[in-house]
């Protein structure tokens, strides 16, 4: 992911005295709030979301025999392992296999074995699904069985079981187990292994190809993703999901994310490099993310690669048109109809007949670093060829509004920014001023990344959330162009990364939710149906604040950010007659350079009182804090 970074020009200038403000609300809304106002970003490899636990699993986009192709695996009792592509393959996606040697003074348990994605979680409440494929050479003389375990930082066997082996399986053999733990170990420094009797098979020899072991997943679907990450991104009813990224688009032209190398068996998809550094199995693939995108209830909008790769290498024109039909094939994925479209047909024979939900097809990604091919003929070409067959569907572009002009009129832009939280601040207002043309908008990426100070973080802080917070205010007000918004990055592997800071962190057992995070969710949950005008904050302040309204339950909700160190009271002067004498504040607040840590992840939660609403009332905000009022008038 290339970020844009905006120069930050100025610090905070907090008042050293309380502030108050007086506020009148209209009670006749002037714009519907889109119920995609809110939603998340995917930009994620494995690891993570997608539930698979063996790390370099089928061997993908390594290099035989080096050290680097065994990544995350290890011998057991001195098996001799390397990573082959001499003998024949396990499919054309796949051309690697693993070569086990066992010495011929072998004894005992003797194999390889798996540290997963930085270790195991193994929780003895669970069944896991694991599954290998086997083959051996020609008159081996192998016998016995494997045995299939979870084992402990210690040695400790977890989980273990066997699955017979057959010398005459010179061709590929898939053999598939489960395996019930005992007991729960005191950490997630365990592996997985695969062992034979060394006695048995001493000088034998075994090739593996594409191992899996899966914990339960998401909705128990085959394949599919970390139950706690998913129920953590449902749990904030999203308004939408882009996928599959991002600059995850592609690094090379011909490493480019192709939807066809992620769908269909998985010995059928052959992995790429990712554009973080590590390996893309594809494991989730096309119809993974809709499947995920259907269980959760959100919205789709799916990007597709647009001629333009990380490396600065954009494809020439009279190139183009495999790639316009590459989109157009993934687009008919999602939504063709089989008997018109193989794409769609394809879709259909892997269980899905009917058409998934797609909100908008978003063309490339920060195209702005190759405005020049863009404007000049990526985007009229791919938007000029696919309008024609999906006129139906609005793309969106993603380069500077305006800057260069393209045609045709994009009906959609993507924005992204990255910068302190003196800029989201001071930036509450960025939307007032543009045309009301017809053109969407799409805050696709956004974080606070440094500190007051400027300085980089790690984690969110609250001063950097309560100020995105401030920013949202202004989404909602115009929420009559800016159509979505969602923070980046969403996930954070705290073994690995190689961004920060990002919304949510997770380790191999447990998911930790920053502050930004439950900014996100309080304004997601919270978005109302209609927006209703009121005194406008000023420009220059540090005290926003948005008006929205549930319709079918007459609620009004109030957000209210205050990004000072200083306590702001807020008069609110409302057009009902009848109001609850009662009403829930949700609020977070912090001081200022606070985050949730992996260390102590609930430092700040949201927390939730009572306050008494009536025609004119008076809220007190405290210093660095968002608030959501919830309450009922008619």
């Amino acid at each position: 992911m290339f970020h844009l970074v905006v120069l930050i020009v100025s610090l905070f200038l907090t008042k050293v005295f309380a502030q108050s403000f007086t506020i009148t609300v209209n009670g006749t809304s002037s714009h519907p709030i889109p119920k995609t106002l809110y939603g998340w970003m995917w930009e994620s490899g494995d690891g993570g979301l997608y539930a698979e636990l063996l790390q370099n699993r089928a061997f993908q986009q390594v290099t035989p025999n080096t050290a680097a192709a065994l990544n995350a695996w290890s011998t057991v009792n001195g098996a001799s392992i390397v990573v082959v592509n001499n003998t024949a393959s396990l499919s054309s996606a796949l051309p690697n296999s693993l070569k086990v040697a066992i010495p011929a003074t072998a004894t005992g348990p003797i194999g390889v074995s798996n540290s997963g994605f930085f270790g195991i979680n193994v929780n003895a409440s669970w069944t896991y699904n694991g599954s290998f494929y086997y083959k051996v050479p020609s008159g081996s003389n192998v016998k016995g069985a494997f045995t299939a375990s979870l084992k402990s930082s210690t040695g400790a066997v977890l989980a273990s079981t066997t699955v017979g082996i057959n010398p005459a399986a010179t061709d590929w053999a898939q053999v598939a187990f489960k395996l019930t733990p005992r007991t729960n170990p005191a950490d997630t420094n365990n592996v997985f292994s695969v062992t034979v009797d060394g006695a048995d098979n001493a000088g034998q020899t075994f090739y593996f190809a594409f191992f899996s072991l899966f914990p339960p997943t998401y909705k128990n679907r085959p394949n599919g993703m970390r139950i706690d990450l998913a129920e953590v991104l449902a749990e904030t009813q999203p308004g939408f999901f882009r996928y599959p990224g991002g600059n995850n688009l592609g690094e090379t032209i011909a490493g480019r994310w192709n939807w066809r190398n992620t769908v269909g068996p998985l010995i059928d998809r052959p992995g790429r490099l990712g554009d973080w550094s590590y390996i893309n199995t594809d494991g989730i693939g096309l119809k993974e993310y809709l499947d995920f995108l259907e269980d959760v209830g959100m919205p789709s909008i799916m990007a597709i690669w647009a001629g333009y790769a990380l490396n600065k290498e954009s494809a020439p024109e009279d190139q183009l048109a495999q790639y316009i039909q590459e989109a157009a094939d993934q687009i008919n994925f999602v939504i063709g109809d089989p008997a018109k479209s193989s794409a769609a047909a394809l879709r259909a024979s892997l269980g899905h007949p009917a058409p998934y939900p797609l909100t908008c097809v978003e063309v490339g990604n920060e195209d702005f670093f190759a405005a020049d091919t863009y404007s000049a003929y990526r985007w009229h070409d791919f938007v000029g060829n696919l309008s024609i067959q999906f006129p139906q569907i609005q793309f969106m572009a993603t380069t500077h509004v305006n800057s260069p002009r393209l045609t045709p009129k994009p009906a959609m832009y993507d924005l992204h920014v990255y910068d302190s939280p003196t800029w989201f601040v001071q930036n509450a207002f960025y939307y007032d001023g543009f045309a009301r043309d017809g053109t969407k908008y799409f805050e696709g990426e956004y974080a606070a990344y440094k500190s007051l100070n400027g300085t980089r973080v790690t984690w969110p802080t609250v001063a950097g959330s309560v100020a995105e917070a401030a920013f949202l205010t202004g989404l909602e007000r115009n929420a009559d162009i800016v159509f979505a918004a969602s923070y980046a990055p969403l996930l954070q592997n705290i073994a690995s990364y190689q961004w920060h800071p990002d919304l949510i962190a997770f380790d191999t057992k447990s998911v930790f939710r920053s502050t930004s995070f439950y900014v996100q969710k309080m304004f997601s949950l919270n978005k109302g149906d209609v927006y209703l005008p009121s005194t406008l904050p000023s420009k220059a302040g540090s005290v926003f604040w948005s008006v929205t309204r549930r319709l079918a339950t007459n609620e009004l909700l109030i957000k209210i950010a205050n990004a000072n160190t200083t306590t702001a009271t807020l008069t609110f002067n409302l057009p009902y007659k009848t109001i609850s004498s009662t009403g829930t504040a949700t609020i977070l607040t912090g001081g200022q350079d606070v985050s949730n840590l992996p260390t102590s992840s609930n430092t700040v939660v949201p927390t939730t009182a009572t306050f008494k609403p009536a025609k004119t009332f008076t809220y007190t905000a405290g210093a660095w804090s968002v608030h959501v009022l919830s309450f009922v008038a008619s």
